[in-house]
């Protein structure tokens, strides 16, 4: 006689989300509530799919107030739960995502939506959102995406914008984006060959960079810039190019004074003598100069 068989079998997903898309934000059923944002936009949900979906979700919503029996005052298990940093709109999206695994993106709300896609411990949301940037990266929201890969350990995503930035550098210095880079990532940056930017260029760029660095930090030039001048690649640049920098290095006192003398140091040598390989090596978008021929053994 044959035992009993069985078998799990799948329904249509797509129904069964549009079903759940319905509770999304909607008030019938609704056991929990949240305000947010600046708006204190009214958000409600579902205690049980927040729990089941999300561990950050199932902590918060499990506390019971310790004095809820003696004190009226107290929050209630049902909220309402105050969220002040955080868009309606960007919360929204989290929100969607736990109800149906999905959700709607848009490039002003993204990098907000991986932010809270790492404080919630989301991680397919996380990798959804890295995919809709690298997608439809742009010249004016690479670097904010580059700081945002940095700051939470995307590395497949800082490689993208790298390579990004390398194919269109002398646009990218002009955004806004890059003049909010850190130090640290700047220099990264700056490490790369294969910018495509004119060197004397690169070095404009970053003197804006430290001077706006400066004043929203309220530190000296010298200070905030002292990482990414270090990637300069200062022997590069003529003798008529290097005594103008000189001149204006006199007012801000951007580049150490022993950087700009082992540069000239490398013209009268008619070497890079004393200076690391790494800062003689024309990059992708450097202008010839003559002198570049006895800095690289290699070239002809």
């Amino acid at each position: 006689m044959a035992g009993p068989c069985s078998a799990r079998l799948q329904g249509e997903a797509t129904t069964f989300t549009a079903a759940l898309r319905t509770l999304v934000n909607n008030p019938q059923f609704s056991d929990v509530t949240f305000v947010v944002g600046q708006e204190q936009q009214k958000v409600f949900a579902h205690r049980c799919v927040l729990a089941c979906r999300c561990q950050a979700f199932r902590g918060m919503l499990g506390q019971e107030p310790a004095d809820s029996e003696n004190s009226p005052s107290s929050i209630p298990p049902q909220g309402p739960f105050i969220l002040g940093n955080v868009q309606p709109e960007v919360f929204l999206a989290v929100i969607e995502f736990l109800y149906t695994n999905s959700v709607t993106l848009n490039n002003r709300i993204v990098l907000e939506v991986l932010t809270s896609s790492v404080e919630y411990g989301l991680q397919d949301l996380c990798k959804l959102c890295v995919k809709f940037i690298k997608d439809t990266l742009s010249v004016e929201q690479v670097c904010e995406a580059l700081q945002a890969a940095v700051t939470y350990g995307q590395a497949d995503l800082q490689q993208h914008c790298l390579n990004f930035i390398e194919g269109c550098t002398a646009a990218v210095v002009q955004t806004q984006g890059f003049h909010e880079l850190s130090d640290v990532v700047l220099a990264w940056v700056l490490r790369s060959d294969r910018l495509a930017v004119d060197e004397l260029d690169l070095v404009q760029a970053v003197r804006e960079w430290a001077h706006i660095s400066s004043a929203v930090l309220e530190r000296p030039v010298p200070e905030v810039a002292a990482l990414p001048v270090q990637e300069l690649r200062l022997p590069l640049l003529a003798p008529s190019e290097l005594a103008t920098l000189e001149s204006n290095n006199q007012q801000d006192q951007l580049i150490p004074v022993e950087s700009i003398t082992a540069a000239w140091r490398s013209h009268a040598l008619r070497k890079g003598s004393g200076v690391p390989s790494r800062l003689c090596r024309p990059r992708h978008g450097t202008r010839h100069r003559d002198h570049h021929r006895h800095l690289d053994p290699h070239a002809k």
